[in-house]
Order: C-alpha cells, then structure tokens, then sequence
C-alpha cells in the first residue's frame, strides 16, 4: 500500500532534447516519443503536479485509475509502476523516483470540489480542471472534456485512513525532488501544476515544476 522505491537516474540535463518550466499554477500539453523519458522535477518543493496520459494516436485510449490500480495492487505509485490505459496496456513506466510515492486518488481540483470541501466563495478559484480545460480547448487534439478522466498527482500526499477516508496532507516532496517516465508509446501527457490554495498539497502556494525530455537511448 505505501510504496517507498526512491530510485535515482543516471540522466544528465545537458543531454535533454527539451526542458521547459510550467509556472506556478500553469498547464502543460506535450507529446512523448515511445522510448523517450520525461522527468517531471519539483524546483522548490512540496508542488503538486496532476497529470494525465493519452495515446497520442488515438487520444481515447487514456490512462486508467482503475486498470493502474489493479496492476500495481497498490493505491501509491512509484519506481517499477506502470501506467495502464482503459484498454489494458501500458502506456509508461515509472522508471526513477526520488519522492518515493505519488497518489491516485485525490483527483484534481474543480470550482464544485473548492465549494463543497471549503466554502462557496471558493468556487471562483483557479483549479486543475479550469487548466486541463484550457489546454485542450487551445489545442490540436482530439480532447473535450469527456476525456478529463481520474488523474494522477504526482508528489501530492493524500493518505487513506483506517475508515477509507482520504486527507490531503503536507507533501513529501522536496526542492530537487523528481520522477521519471517512459512512455511505451507515444503518448499525450496533459499536465496541470496544481494552483490549489486551499490545503497543504503545495504548502498553501503554488511554485514552478521542470519538464525535461529526454531521447531514447
């Protein structure tokens, strides 16, 4: 259940094909080269990152909270876990990992979760699925919201109680802290570095994250 593989990489920025920084709050669409790898890096710490997958050839192949789940047989991901789509297959691995764990779970923030988990005036805030919605609607893709499904947050901390309740807590992420993915195919990597201001998943503030990419090898 708590997944604990801290697996540093032996990959060098100065040989990244890409490397770009999301800003706080911020989205980020990018295709990923089967046999690429791409290093998702907390620059100050304690960032939650929501992510989600496609098949970049045919976006309604997607990443599956369910079939990952199921996989793993762990409700945390880290160093070894695929990411499975809705069809069974695996559509990146977990191949380095310095958080040591990454929930699936806490899904990503919207105007009706802010109103219900924290007040009504919160429902005007910017959230995850206001950048998700964002980002497909200014792209070439395929995508509408139909295809917004349960997300991972990479580097959030969202622990499951006894009762099976869950609670969003401080992040165990620090400043350098990073994970790393190989896509299995090309895939459709649709990120939004979380904006959520409401509880401690990034400390009550939004910082930047680096997208770096590298070739196969």
């Amino acid at each position: 259940m708590l997944p604990s593989s801290f697996t540093t990489s032996s990959l060098v920025p100065e040989h990244a094909i890409y490397a770009h920084t999301v800003p706080a709050g911020e989205p980020w669409l990018h295709e990923l080269k089967s046999g690429q790898t791409l290093r998702i890096l907390d620059l100050e710490g304690n960032q939650a990152v929501d992510t989600l997958f496609f098949n970049l050839d045919d976006p309604k192949e997607r990443y599956s909270a369910t079939d990952t789940l199921l996989r793993q047989k762990s409700i945390y991901l880290s160093t070894g876990s695929e990411l499975v789509s809705n069809f069974g297959r695996t559509l990146l691995t977990i191949t380095a990992d310095t958080c040591g764990r990454h929930d699936t779970l806490g899904g990503a923030c919207a105007a009706e979760s802010n109103t219900v988990r924290y007040a009504h005036e919160k429902k005007h805030m910017h959230s995850c699925r206001d950048n998700f919605l964002a980002a497909i609607a200014q792209s070439p893709y395929a995508l509408d919201k139909r295809d917004l499904s349960s997300n991972i947050n990479f580097f959030m901390n969202v622990p499951v109680t006894e009762q099976g309740a869950l609670t969003f807590e401080d992040g165990i992420s620090q400043a350098g802290k990073y994970v790393e993915l190989r896509a299995e195919m090309d895939v459709l990597v649709l990120v939004s570095n979380c904006p959520q201001l409401n509880n401690p998943c990034n400390a009550y503030n939004p910082t930047p994250v680096q997208m770096i990419i590298w070739d196969k090898a």
